[in-house]
Parts: structure tokens; C-alpha cells; sequence
């Protein structure tokens, strides 16, 4: 009797088990988080689970503004993963930003999107591909129709966007908040990034993701940003391969001020608001905050040189060889300065300006950025522009990584000229038109009509990026080879067709390196 009553036992707690499994398996929306289960959704037509608006860290509200993150709570039961959370509040818009939150800006605003294919599981390790936003670090969000995941995620890796503060809630210092912190201020934009890898990495196993196979990549602050985390002692080991897409901590327009520098600035600016305290500062609306940051401008709030987040230029970090070693992916698009340079000079005006700003050097400026007539003295303009906001620092990246990175290193030239769209008028490769190729989105550009040969770029270039990803090489089945720039010099020309050939601007960057003033947008 005791026999057959332990097979009874045996057959009922080998039933619990299977009905439990057959549970799991018909519940895949439903997934155990180190805060608790989230539910997600169904996207792409059943090709994709979502899982949206998942808090990476504390609400930054009250006490907490201006502080590094603190865990997120935790919840009992299951929470509603079906909706982005609130993004960050900005300071000016893009205009060609759209947003899929329903709420609106929020100081609380620190949430995580996570989509993988629908058939991963916790044994799929897939490669993770984390997508940090442009926006000049004052605008922009991880919900945007561009960034979605319909095409990108199909190719088989997991991708992550989420919200990190911005503006002046994101990168004001001063010599208060750096005496409350110990001697550091500034950079929470920075902190959240890092959270929001952390809680990656101690996650996304039960997603169907690799915590030992993460790739961050981003375009203009967000690429600033990837090259930011590489030299950040506090990121070190949190990826593992990177993407850079027009942009780096290595220009002259977007300057990483010493703390000191920034607590002066920043301490000026909140002695305007008439506060004397930071519980006072703390207590003010945020959007008395706004309305004031405002009146200084974009991108009045940079990142600094906070002594934790960096305790060096990042490109002393480079030069030292103290970055992480870490295969990279970079490059630019050809007409970056059509959304940074001035669209109407004169020959004379480029001329004289070229004595202003270079002096002895002007005719060798001139050589390289030529004034022959109005159209061309507009055109070397505009090059000048995107040299100087986003092209001369990126290319320094670049040769900086390959002389002291230690791994593969792959350079690329956008080139393909977008068609007219709502927004922005096409026949150029302007700032940001790479973004809908690199995940497959082209129909969410408003106003657009796209070539046979747009969509063929851009799945060339998504299995670019998600080769990359998986293996460190972005070759793969198929596409045009792509040479090592590290090993080889050449970089490749993203256009119809894709060649690849060697590096024809280095003489007019070499030229810049011998002394470029500060670029002010």
C-alpha cells in the first residue's frame, strides 16, 4: 500500500510539474523579473513579444531628482507590461520626434521597452541590442514609431529602449550637489544609461537574451553617449561590442566641462531661480525647472567631467588605453551639416570667415573647404558644420579605438540621399537619416516615398548591425564584404550599390587636428 501510494505521489507532483511547464508554455507573455512578473504583447503580426514601460530604477522625483538611481521597487503579483511609460521631460523637441507614450513628459520617466522574437525562451541566449536615443541629451525617448521592433528583432536578437533624464534633470552640477554626493555631480542621464544596463544584464536571461552578449549602439547623442559608456570606469563589463552612429565625445561642439567649470555655471543658474537651498531647489515644480532651463538654450546642460561617471576626458581615457576593448562599428552620414550649418554664404562671407576662425591657416582651410562661388562656399559650409558637430569627432573615435582598442574595429560612410518627406527636404543624407534603415522602419517617416533601393539598403544594413551583434563581424551570407578599417584602412560606403575603398578624407581631418576652434551651434 505504501508502495502504491508513493507512485501516486510520484505520477500526481510529475503531473504538477507538466501542467505547470504546459502553463509556462502557453503563457509566454508572462515573465519572472527580480521586481516581480511583467506581462507583455503580442507584436509584428505574432513575430515579436513586447514588454513596455518596465521601471529600471526609482522614480526620480522629490528627493531623488538630481541623485544617481535607486533600484526600482518592487510589486506583488503581475504587472501590465503593455504601454510605454512616460518619457523623460525635455527641452526643446525635435520636431521630427514622435512619441508612442499617452501620458507625456514626466520626472518619472525611467522605464525600460524589451522585445524579442516570440518563439525565445530563457535557453535561446540571443545577442541584445540596446538602443540608447539621440537628441542632443534635451529631447528625445526609447518610444518613438522609428525605433520599433517589427523588422530588427525578427533577425533574431532582443532589443531594449528606455528613457534616461534629460536637459537640466538630467546634467545639471553644482557645488551643493557635489558636496551632498561626495564630490561628484552631474551625468544622472549617464546613470540611468548604466542602470538600465545593469537591469539587462540581471534580466534578460528569462527574455531569451545573452547577459554576456550585449551590443549598445545609438545615433548622435545617443552614439556620443556609447562612446561615453566605453571609457566610463562604472560601465566596464557591462557590454560587450558597440555601434556608433554619427557622433563622439571627441568634438568641439559639445564640450564635457570639468566639474568645477559646471558647478559655476550651473550654481549661477540656480541662483537665478531665487532658491537657497537644495531642499528648495528640490521643492520647485518641474515645470518652473523647464520654463527656466529653457531661457538658456539648447543643450545649456552637458554632460561634465564628474570624477565617477568619468574621471578624465574621454579622450585622455582613449589615448591611455584605458577604454574597454571592445570590437566597434562607427561611422557617419555624408551631409551631417545640412541640420547644423547656415544655408545662404557668399563667397566673400566664407572667406572672410575662414581668416576669422583659422587666420595663417585660411588658404589651406580654403583648400579643403573651397569658395570659388556662393553654391560651393554654401556647400563647404554646411561640410563644415557636420565636420565640426559631428563628422571630425567621430573620426577621431574611431582612429582612436583602432590605435589603442585591441580588437576589430569597422568603419562605414552613409551616403544613400533620403527621398522629400514631411519634415525635412530630401536628395541629401542628412543628420539622423540613418535611423529608419537601421531598424527596417521607413514607412514611419512621415510624408516619405521610398525606393526599391531604400529597402534594400536597409536590410543590408540590419543585417549588418545583427551580424555584428552575434558574432563581432558584421559580415555575413549575401552582403557586399565589409574590410576591417583597423586592419585594412577602407571603410564601407552604405549607397546602392555598397562599395568599400580607403578613407579619402583623413588629409582634411588631419588638417583639423592641428587646431579647430570651438564649433557653437
Amino acid at each position: 500500500m505504501r508502495t502504491a501510494s508513493k507512485v501516486l505521489s510520484f505520477m500526481a507532483l510529475v503531473g504538477l510539474v507538466l501542467a505547470l511547464t504546459a502553463t509556462a508554455r502557453a503563457d509566454p507573455l508572462t515573465v519572472k523579473t527580480e521586481q516581480g512578473r511583467v506581462h507583455g504583447k503580442w507584436m509584428a503580426h505574432g513575430k515579436v513579444r513586447g514588454f513596455l514601460g518596465i521601471p529600471y530604477a526609482a522614480p526620480p522625483v522629490g528627493e531623488l531628482r538630481w541623485k544617481a538611481p535607486e533600484p526600482p521597487p518592487g510589486w506583488k503579483g503581475v504587472r501590465n507590461a503593455l504601454s510605454y511609460g512616460a518619457r523623460c521631460i525635455p527641452g526643446q523637441p525635435s520636431p521630427d520626434m514622435v512619441f508612442l507614450d499617452k501620458t507625456g513628459p514626466s520626472e518619472d520617466c525611467l522605464y525600460i521597452n524589451l522585445y524579442a522574437p516570440a518563439d525565445a525562451t530563457a535557453a535561446s541566449k540571443l545577442p541584445v541590442m540596446f538602443w540608447i536615443h539621440g537628441g542632443g541629451f534635451f529631447s528625445g525617448a526609447g518610444g518613438e514609431p522609428r525605433h520599433n521592433p517589427d523588422f530588427l528583432v525578427p533577425k533574431g536578437v532582443v532589443l531594449i529602449t528606455f528613457n534616461y533624464r534629460l536637459d537640466v534633470f538630467g546634467f545639471l552640477a553644482t557645488a551643493d550637489l557635489a558636496k551632498e554626493a561626495g564630490g561628484t555631480a552631474g551625468n544622472y542621464g549617464f546613470m540611468d544609461m548604466i542602470a538600465a544596463l545593469r537591469w539587462v544584464k540581471a534580466n534578460i536571461r528569462n527574455f531569451g537574451g545573452d547577459p554576456g552578449n550585449i551590443t549598445i549602439f545609438g545615433e548622435s547623442a545617443g552614439s556620443f553617449a556609447v562612446s561615453t559608456l566605453i571609457a566610463s570606469p562604472m560601465a566596464q563589463g557591462l557590454f560587450q561590442k558597440a555601434i556608433g552612429e554619427s557622433g563622439a565625445a571627441f568634438g568641439s561642439s559639445l564640450h564635457y566641462a570639468p566639474l568645477a567649470e559646471r558647478e559655476k555655471t550651473g550654481g549661477a543658474w540656480v541662483a537665478s531661480l531665487g532658491v537657497h537651498s537644495l531642499k528648495e531647489l528640490r521643492s520647485l515644480p518641474a515645470a518652473t525647472i523647464r520654463a527656466a532651463s529653457l531661457k538658456k538654450g539648447i543643450m545649456a546642460f552637458p554632460p561634465d567631467i564628474d570624477g565617477k561617471v568619468l574621471t578624465e576626458p574621454v579622450s585622455a581615457t582613449y589615448a591611455a588605453g584605458r577604454q574597454a576593448h571592445i570590437p566597434l562599428l562607427a561611422g557617419w552620414n555624408a551631409d551631417e551639416g545640412i541640420a547644423f550649418g547656415k544655408h545662404d554664404v557668399t563667397a566673400a562671407q566664407w572667406k572672410e570667415e575662414a581668416e576669422k576662425l583659422f587666420k595663417g591657416r585660411a588658404a589651406e582651410f580654403l583648400q579643403f573647404y573651397p569658395a570659388d562661388s556662393d553654391a560651393q562656399a554654401t556647400r563647404s559650409s554646411t561640410e563644415y558644420a557636420g565636420d565640426a558637430v559631428i563628422a571630425f569627432g567621430t573620426w577621431k573615435w574611431i582612429e582612436a579605438q583602432v590605435k589603442t582598442g585591441e580588437a576589430p574595429v569597422y568603419r562605414y560612410h552613409f551616403e544613400l540621399p533620403a527621398p522629400d518627406s514631411t519634415y525635412f527636404k530630401g536628395g541629401h543624407t542628412a543628420h539622423a537619416d540613418d535611423i529608419e534603415y537601421v531598424f527596417g522602419t521607413l514607412d514611419t517617416r512621415p510624408g516619405a516615398v521610398w525606393r526599391p533601393e531604400d529597402r534594400k539598403l536597409s536590410e543590408q544594413m540590419m543585417d549588418y548591425w545583427t551580424n555584428f551583434a552575434k558574432t563581432d563581424d558584421p559580415n555575413g551570407p549575401g552582403l557586399p564584404l565589409w574590410p576591417r578599417f583597423d586592419k585594412t584602412g577602407a571603410l564601407l560606403h552604405l549607397n546602392n550599390p555598397i562599395t568599400s575603398g580607403p578613407d579619402t578624407a583623413r588629409p582634411r581631418y588631419e588638417f583639423l587636428l592641428q587646431g579647430m576652434p570651438p564649433f557653437h551651434l
